[in-house]
């Protein structure tokens, strides 16, 4: 969670909190999971209209090229960024591995939500896991982690980009754009999807 240092609230803000969160459904139910800790922790935050998430699109959620190429990390916060600056937002909930590794002057990252498991899933449709894909079987992922350690087990395999949300991955799996795709297992279990999963991967083989 990133909030701005102390300063004069935005007037065109009308709900005592304002949570900033890109739109995905993983987003959503993170932020919510903010809002209800923080309703908890501030029992008045219950109020009907006291707390409202303010859904931002960024940079990333709207490039079509691979993030890699177009800057990283920082295309899906820099907008959400300039809106805790400008006071638009109170605070901002954001997966921490896709922050950069510096945060702008005047923010800071107040807090981390209790870890999930942080392992990686293997999801096929004609194998269970890496080690049974076909010569030749195609990866959907566009992260360059994922990408290498893939490739340094199975060098035969065909890497291919593969991005959207979660249940976009999923469902381009179903519809065989790809053979095969790795997912972090804290968002399937998030999302109530972790059923999905052919196998989660241990650590020993793909480092998270």
């Amino acid at each position: 969670m990133t909030i701005a240092k102390p300063g004069p609230r935005s007037e065109a803000k009308s709900a005592r909190l304002t949570i900033g969160t890109r739109g995905s459904p993983l987003a959503l139910v993170q932020a919510r999971e903010v809002e209800a800790r923080l309703v908890r922790a501030h029992p008045a935050l219950a109020e009907p209209g006291a707390i409202e998430l303010a859904i931002i699109r960024t940079s990333g959620d709207a490039a079509e090229r691979p993030l890699a190429e177009l800057g990283g990390k920082g295309l899906f916060t820099k907008e959400i960024e300039e809106a805790l600056l400008d006071k638009r937002i109170d605070l901002a909930v954001h997966s921490i591995k896709d922050m950069p590794g510096f945060l702008p002057d005047g923010l800071v990252l107040a807090c981390v939500l209790p870890r999930e498991d942080p392992r990686d899933v293997f999801i096929g449709v004609c194998a269970e896991n890496l080690k049974s894909l076909p010569r030749g079987a195609i990866v959907g992922t566009s992260s360059p982690r994922r990408q290498a350690q893939v490739l340094a087990l199975r060098p035969d395999l065909v890497i291919q980009p593969l991005r959207g949300n979660v249940e976009t991955r999923l469902r381009k799996i179903r519809e065989g754009a790809v053979d095969a795709t790795l997912l972090a297992l804290a968002g399937l279990r998030r999302l109530g999807l972790e059923q999905e999963a052919s196998t989660i991967i241990p650590t020993e083989e793909i480092l998270p």
